[in-house]
């Protein structure tokens, strides 16, 4: 259940991501909500420079009290983690994660904001709208066929901030990066990575979609931000999880200091056109 405290203090901006992004809350509390598609995880709620900020661990298991990496990219509840932070208000969405390099330009430790997607996964959810009725924050329910229009899945307002806060702190970004998203939970083989390469993307990850997916579905803003772990398989000797965690918490406090500026800098009102995505009939 959602405690007093919570439901009367609005929460528009949620941080998906590690638990490392604990470290940025004041006065935190959690909660677990309870939604259509099942529990959330244990969700933090504090402020951040005085603005109330949600935070999800993605891997982290639904109704658990407990923190941790235990869920597989492949088997996360993405439908009850989106669905819970839009039934708490959230308007915005910057979710952070690690990715491989197939770009010989985009190197281990740098940082990528992602543009675009190429979906690769194979069993996962990946819509809110399969025919039930869905009961919207508005009170309106959905139901039936919807199509959602996925030509610019990341917000261009919350993307730009988030570049304008890179380049004031002096961080070197990539700006541009197209992100394929691949069922995990096993890295991907040399002849894939050479086929999604001549396809277009840029990096590789497995928690992007069906994550940027839904929020749309919802008329959230997303945004997402990715630390660079490794070069994808063939474009090194071998790809260890060892690395990828290794480099990804080296880069932890360079992603506090990105998300607390861009946080403050977030305006109060929306001025991209994300809102739109939300069904009208």
């Amino acid at each position: 259940m959602v405690s007093r405290a919570i439901q009367t203090k609005s929460v528009k901006i949620a941080i998906i991501g590690g638990s490392g992004i604990y470290e940025l809350f004041e006065h935190p509390r959690h909660l677990i909500l309870d939604t259509p598609f099942g529990k959330t995880p244990r969700l933090e709620i504090g402020d951040i420079s005085g603005i109330p900020v949600a935070f999800l661990p993605r891997h982290a298991k639904p109704g658990s009290e407990k923190v941790g990496h235990d869920v597989p990219p492949h088997l996360i509840n993405y439908r009850a983690n989106i669905f819970g932070l839009y039934s708490l208000g959230v308007e915005r969405i910057i979710a952070t994660s690690a990715c491989g390099s197939l770009n010989e330009d985009i190197r281990p430790g740098d940082i990528v904001i992602i543009t675009n997607f190429i979906d690769m996964t194979k069993k996962r959810s990946y819509t809110f709208f399969d025919g039930r009725p869905l009961k919207l924050r508005n009170g309106k329910i959905v139901s039936g066929v919807v199509h959602v229009d996925m030509t610019e899945p990341y917000c261009p307002e919350l993307r730009q901030i988030i570049i304008d806060v890179c380049k004031n702190l002096g961080i070197k970004i990539h700006d541009n990066a197209c992100y394929v998203c691949t069922e995990g939970p096993r890295f991907e083989t040399a002849a894939e990575i050479h086929a999604y390469k001549i396809l277009g993307a840029d990096v590789v990850g497995m928690t992007n979609v069906p994550e940027v997916v839904l929020a749309r579905e919802l008329g959230m803003c997303y945004a997402a931000i990715g630390v660079v772990t490794n070069m994808a398989a063939g474009l090194q000797s071998r790809v260890s999880q060892e690395e990828v965690l290794q480099i990804f918490n080296e880069k932890l406090e360079v992603l506090r200091n990105i998300l607390v500026e861009v946080i403050k800098r977030i305006p109060p009102e929306r001025k991209c056109n994300c809102a739109s995505t939300i069904p009208q009939e």
